[in-house]
């Protein structure tokens, strides 16, 4: 028996297997984005208990070749900066920062497979979460001295991606229909 026979009105079929090549960019950049920061947090948590000055120095000494092709001294103002830097961490402040970078990456990692199955509720938390980050980043990139090209990269495409999930949100989600009363 066919629950078509139960509910005569007929639906459009979802079309699971063809995704626009758009849609399916967004879906990898949140897994990619999610698995780089799920890694991150993991690491953080490992070299939580860490002397990190001194792995920070060996690490350092490690990268001189390549800091010499790069013609990179590692005294100047920016390694001298993050040295400092790393000498104030203490392990709380890496476990904290990991248990957010791990909870900033389940976001991500539950919107890129809540996507992939067309979940509405994860294409909502994708267009959340990105148009989040668009005030923080305009007012990083307006700071005097503060401009960067990879921020502006970020924030562009966190635009995009807004725009496109919500322009096109009525075609990319599965939307769930409420069934007719039964007799």
């Amino acid at each position: 028996m066919s629950l078509d026979a139960d509910f005569p009105e007929k639906r459009p079929p979802i079309n699971v297997g063809k995704r626009p090549p758009t849609y399916v960019g967004i879906i990898i950049f949140k897994l990619i984005k999610g698995s780089l920061f799920l890694g991150l947090a993991i690491t953080a948590y490992t070299l939580s208990d860490n002397n990190l000055p001194e792995e920070y120095r060996q690490f350092l000494a490690r990268m001189q070749p390549f800091l010499d092709l790069l013609r990179v001294h590692p005294g100047n103002k920016f390694f001298t900066h993050l040295a400092g830097q790393v000498g104030e961490l203490t392990e709380a402040n890496v476990l904290w920062a990991a248990a957010g970078t791990l909870v900033y990456c389940m976001f991500s990692l539950v919107e890129g497979i809540g996507m992939l199955f067309r979940m509405t509720w994860a294409g909502w938390l994708a267009i959340g979460e990105s148009a989040f980050f668009i005030p923080i980043e305009l007012y990083e990139l307006t700071r005097p001295g503060k401009f960067s090209w990879w921020l502006a990269a970020v924030l562009v495409i966190n635009i995009i991606i807004v725009w496109y999930l919500f322009v096109n949100r009525g075609r990319l989600f599965r939307h769930h229909h409420p069934h007719p009363p039964s007799p």
